[in-house]
């Protein structure tokens, strides 16, 4: 799989404060990478670099195979901010007609409607942003990211103002996004929303990659669980090779048998056991 995002020995050092201490991270063309980490772990510090924003300490990152910050690589690149802000004033059709102008795609009147229509405001392209709810806002933040077909997305919070329809539509989106090739680096707290969409995660802590692999991959085994007429009982040492011996046993028991279960770890679980507790 050739590579969208490459991230090498990367180093940013602020003063005394060493945000980013020797990075390493690859992401895939079409791949869904999120990305993970308690507050000060070095995520926005990384984001900004991507998109040019920040320059290294040391190290090196590349866009689509063009230096972080350089014309050919922002060219390539849609970027959502955590905090952004519209002209209040502005129309949805305007904000994305803005944008259009900025990254000069010649998309015109067809393009606004295209992206309007898949963060689900096609209805709301007359409206002001003043007038806009938070989740309509944070949907239009996402149509402008996708101004211009951009081969590589970095999206910072891009669930959070959502509820669970506008999440689902969101969620929908970045599917079909992957399935048309997008690379896709998604920095966001709902490990949930990480959980159904991604491929991979990167877990930073202090500036270090701690972690790094599909959910399945990362999740360990937790037991098996069985649930009888007697109630649910947790056999903590068991696996999925266990399940079929320790229902026949219950069976023989006279216990009926209801529902028995391979647990494994969460990604919150995992998650947490990299950090080790530290508050996001």
């Amino acid at each position: 799989m050739a590579s969208s995002l490459t991230v090498r020995s990367l180093r940013k050092r602020y003063g005394a404060v060493e945000a980013l201490r020797g990075v390493d991270l690859e992401v895939g063309e079409g791949e869904l990478v999120g990305l993970l980490g308690p507050n000060g772990a070095g995520k926005s510090t990384l984001v900004k670099i991507l998109v040019g924003l920040v320059r290294p300490s040391g190290g090196s990152a590349q866009v689509g195979g063009a230096p972080a910050g350089s014309r050919a690589a922002r060219a390539s690149l849609g970027y959502l901010a955590e905090l952004f802000r519209f002209p209040g004033w502005y129309t949805a059709d305007e904000v994305i007609e803005l944008h259009q102008r900025l990254a000069g795609s010649r998309g015109g009147a067809a393009e606004r409607a295209r992206l309007l229509e898949l963060v689900a405001l096609a209805d709301a392209g007359g409206r002001r942003v003043e007038g806009m709810s938070k989740g309509m806002q944070q949907r239009l933040g996402i149509a402008q990211a996708l101004v211009g077909a951009p081969r590589v997305l970095i999206l910072d919070e891009p669930t959070s103002a959502l509820d669970p329809v506008g999440r689902r539509t969101v969620r929908l989106l970045l599917e079909q996004l992957r399935g048309d090739g997008v690379t896709v680096l998604l920095n966001s707290h709902l490990l949930s929303e990480i959980e159904l969409v991604c491929d991979r995660v990167a877990i930073l802590l202090g500036g270090r990659l701690v972690a790094t692999g599909t959910p399945h991959e990362l999740s360990q085994p937790r037991g098996v669980e069985i649930e009888t007429d007697e109630g649910v009982r947790l056999f903590p040492a068991a696996t999925r090779e266990d399940m079929p011996r320790l229902v026949a046993e219950a069976v023989s028991a006279g216990r009926g048998v209801y529902a028995a279960r391979v647990l494994t770890s969460t990604l919150e679980d995992v998650y947490l056991e990299a950090v080790g507790g530290e508050t996001s």
